[in-house]
């Protein structure tokens, strides 16, 4: 009779959450992802959550928003949490993937990168060797902060430094809090990235497990996985955003990039 009835299968079921690509306000941020992740934790009584992730990394703000929202439910709910990493759980995406209870890698998997970064270019030569002239005002003497067109200034490098380590200084503090006394006594903060069971050795990660085979063996073959996904608005479904998905994917190709992926 339970064949037929779904609603009469008491069996456990676990949601399962797909964290994937570059984290930023434009993609995968807390505001796309709180839905998706909502549903997850209240739609029944999941005997637990998994979260798939596969991210080189992106905003810090985003990454810390989605990965407080995850643990705030599975605080509320009393639910547990597993991380499965994929290709890549770095930078960002290593903060996502300490919002698990346990997480779960692959023996090619990279793993870690726990550092800030900012990059861009220089054109002052290439301004000057065609005559070009530029022209900024501003009210407030950072408002021009590493500005790409004038000579790098060494004030606006110690800036940024500034800038960046109360960011990495939140990022460890996060690692530390989540991974507790798994982490090895080696230096884990300088953004590194090791892969799949180095990862495992170093506390970073609690075993080499893909999402199947471990979420049986936690809870049994007849545990069932109901994967969630974003639901696609009206527009996106016709193409019209196409463009927006194209510069995207600039900015995606050079975050993997940075892991050699």
């Amino acid at each position: 009779m339970k064949r037929f009835i779904p609603f009469l299968n008491k069996g456990p079921f676990v949601p399962v959450i797909r964290l994937q690509g570059v984290i930023s306000s434009r993609a995968m941020s807390d505001v796309s992802m709180a839905p998706l992740i909502e549903r997850a934790f209240s739609r029944g009584k999941p005997a637990a959550v998994a979260v798939v992730v596969n991210s080189p990394g992106g905003s810090p703000a985003q990454s810390s928003l989605i990965a407080a929202r995850i643990r705030r439910l599975a605080d509320e709910k009393r639910v547990p949490v597993h991380v499965f990493i994929e290709d890549a759980a770095a930078s960002g995406g290593y903060w996502l993937a300490c919002a698990g209870d346990d997480i779960w890698v692959d023996p090619s998997s990279i793993v870690g990168s726990i550092g800030v970064i900012s990059s861009s270019f220089g054109f002052p030569e290439f301004l000057a060797r065609h005559g070009i002239e530029r022209r900024v005002h501003t009210a407030g003497r950072s408002k021009s902060l590493a500005d790409p067109f004038l000579p790098e200034k060494p004030e606006d490098v110690a800036r940024l430094k500034a800038i960046q380590a109360p960011i990495h200084d939140a990022f460890i503090a996060h690692v530390k809090v989540r991974r507790g006394a798994k982490l090895a006594e080696a230096d884990l903060f300088n953004a590194d990235i090791w892969v799949g069971q180095q990862a495992v050795d170093l506390g970073l990660a609690d075993g080499v497990g893909h999402l199947v085979p471990k979420l049986k063996e936690l809870y049994g073959k007849d545990v069932r996985l109901v994967p969630h996904a974003p639901k696609r608005g009206l527009l996106a479904r016709f193409g019209f955003r196409a463009a927006q998905a194209a510069l995207g994917m600039v900015e995606d190709r050079s975050a993997w990039a940075r892991l050699g992926l």
